[in-house]
C-alpha cells in the first residue's frame, strides 16, 4: 500500500513527510527535473556560482515551516541576526534606520525612537487593530493608516507578505500574518533564511529524509490525468503508461492551480497572479547587522547579501515582468549600491523572472481558494494556493501539505 503524493514542491514535500512518519509508503511523482518548485537553488554558469530561484525570509512565529526543518535535520541550516532587527533605507532622503521589536508581546518597543519607523509616533501603531479587525473585502490602502507607518512599514510588509499591490492586496490576509508575528512579540519575528541556499535547506534534506524511509521519487513524471470510479481516484495517467491506485491508497494533488484544475474539471481555483523578480549580482558585500535590507521608495524591494553575491526580491512585479533583463537590472543597481555603500559598475548580474509566482492575494481571488478536501474518499489538495489562511508563504506551503497528510491519516486505512 502506497500514499501518492502528486508535486514535489514544499506542498508536496511537506504531506509526502507527514505521511511517511503515519507510517505509509511513498511515492512522489514531479514533473520536473528536480524537487523543489518555487523554492529551490541551481548553479548559474553565467555567474560562476549556485543562487535561488528566490530569496524567502522565514519568521520565528512561521512555526510549521520551522517544526518542517526540525523534522528534516535542517534547523541550523538558516542565517540571520538571531533578534528581531530590519534595517531599512529610504531611497527618498536617504534616511537609513532599523526596525527592533521588543521580544515580548506588550510592544514597549513603539515608544522607543531608536527602535520604531522614523517619522512615526507611538500611538500611530494602535492604528494597526484596523488590519486586524478588517472585513473581507477591504484592500490593505482602504484601511487609511497613518502615512509614514504606512509607506515605511505596513506597504513593504503587505507586499512581501502578499505578492499583491496595497491597493488590491487583502487586509484579512496581511492579518493573518500580523497575528502570527508582529502581534505576539519580537521572539515571534526574528528573521531568517538559507546560509547556502533554499535548496540546501528546505528541498535536499527533506528528499534524503524520505529517502531513509524508502520512498519512491519519481522525477520527469508528469500525471496528467486522473482516473476517478466510485467516488474515488482509481489510476494516475503518465506518459508512461497508467499508475494504479489501490483501494485505500490516498492520493494528494499538490500542484500549481492551473494543472490542479486540468486534472479535476470544474474545481475552482485562484486565476489571476502576481509575478516576482529576483536579480542576482556577482559582487561582494558587507552583509550588515542582518545580511539584508528593506528598500522603501526604490525599485528593489529586498537586498540580500550571501558571500559573492547580492541578490534582489521585487515583489508583486506585473509592472516590470515583461521588460527586458537588461533593463531590470540596471533599474535595480542603484538601489543596490545605496543599501550596501557600494561603488563601481554595475558587476554580472542574472534576472530571474516568475511569472505566475503566486495568487493575486485578492478578496476575490481568495474565495476561489479550494479547500483541501475534494469530495473524493482519497483526494486532496494541498498548496499554498489552498485555503489555508495565509498569503502564498512558505509556512502556507508547509501548513497545506501537513493538513493534507493529517486528513489522509484520520481517514485512510492502512
Amino acid at each position: 500500500m502506497r500514499a501518492h503524493v502528486i508535486g514535489a514542491g514544499l506542498a508536496g514535500l511537506s504531506a509526502a513527510l507527514a505521511l511517511a512518519d503515519g507510517g505509509w509508503k511513498i511515492a512522489l511523482y514531479e514533473a520536473g527535473p528536480v524537487a523543489g518548485g518555487r523554492c529551490r537553488s541551481y548553479f548559474d554558469r553565467e555567474l560562476g556560482c549556485r543562487i535561488d530561484n528566490g530569496n524567502h525570509l522565514v519568521l520565528s512565529g512561521n512555526r510549521a515551516a520551522f517544526a518542517y526543518l526540525q523534522r528534516i535535520g535542517a534547523a541550523d541550516s538558516l542565517g540571520g541576526p538571531g533578534q528581531a532587527l530590519f534595517p531599512f533605507i529610504d531611497r527618498a532622503d536617504g534616511a537609513r534606520w532599523a526596525l527592533r521589536p521588543n521580544r515580548g508581546r506588550l510592544p514597549w518597543w513603539i515608544f522607543s525612537r531608536e527602535r520604531r519607523v522614523p517619522g512615526t509616533r507611538a500611538t500611530d501603531y494602535f492604528s494597526l487593530r484596523r488590519v486586524l479587525s478588517a472585513s473581507p473585502e477591504r484592500s490593505v490602502a482602504a484601511l487609511g493608516l497613518p502615512a509614514a507607518l504606512y509607506r515605511r512599514l505596513i506597504a513593504p510588509l503587505a507586499i512581501a507578505a502578499l505578492n499583491t499591490p496595497p491597493d488590491q492586496g487583502s487586509a484579512t490576509l496581511l492579518a493573518a500574518v500580523v497575528r502570527e508575528t508582529l502581534a505576539r512579540g519580537g521572539a515571534a519575528c526574528i528573521p531568517a533564511f538559507p546560509r547556502v541556499g533554499l535548496s540546501e535547506s528546505f528541498i535536499d534534506p527533506a528528499l534524503a529524509a524520505l529517502t531513509a524511509r524508502a520512498a519512491e521519487v519519481f522525477f520527469a513524471r508528469r500525471i496528467v490525468s486522473l482516473t476517478i470510479e466510485g467516488g474515488r481516484v482509481t489510476a494516475l495517467g503518465s506518459a508512461s503508461g497508467p499508475i494504479a491506485v489501490a483501494e485505500g491508497e490516498p492520493v494528494v494533488l499538490a500542484v500549481p492551480p492551473p494543472v490542479a484544475a486540468d486534472l479535476l474539471p470544474g474545481l475552482m481555483v485562484p486565476d489571476a497572479f502576481e509575478a516576482i523578480l529576483n536579480v542576482h549580482f556577482r559582487r561582494a558585500a558587507d552583509p550588515g547587522p542582518a545580511g539584508f535590507w528593506g528598500v522603501i521608495g526604490g525599485v528593489a524591494e529586498w537586498v540580500f547579501v550571501k558571500p559573492g553575491i547580492v541578490s534582489v526580491t521585487i515583489s508583486a512585479a506585473n509592472r516590470l515582468i515583461e521588460l527586458p533583463a537588461e533593463e531590470i537590472a540596471a533599474l535595480v543597481w542603484p538601489d543596490v549600491r545605496a543599501a550596501c555603500d557600494l561603488a563601481g559598475a554595475m558587476p554580472l548580474w542574472r534576472v530571474v523572472k516568475e511569472k505566475r509566482a503566486s495568487f493575486a492575494a485578492t478578496a476575490a481571488q481568495s474565495r476561489r481558494r479550494p479547500s483541501a478536501r475534494t469530495g473524493l474518499a482519497n483526494l486532496v489538495l494541498a498548496g499554498d494556493w489552498t485555503a489555508t489562511g495565509l498569503p502564498a508563504t512558505i509556512e502556507g506551503a508547509i501548513r497545506s501539505g501537513r493538513q493534507a497528510a493529517e486528513i489522509m491519516l484520520h481517514h485512510a486505512p492502512r
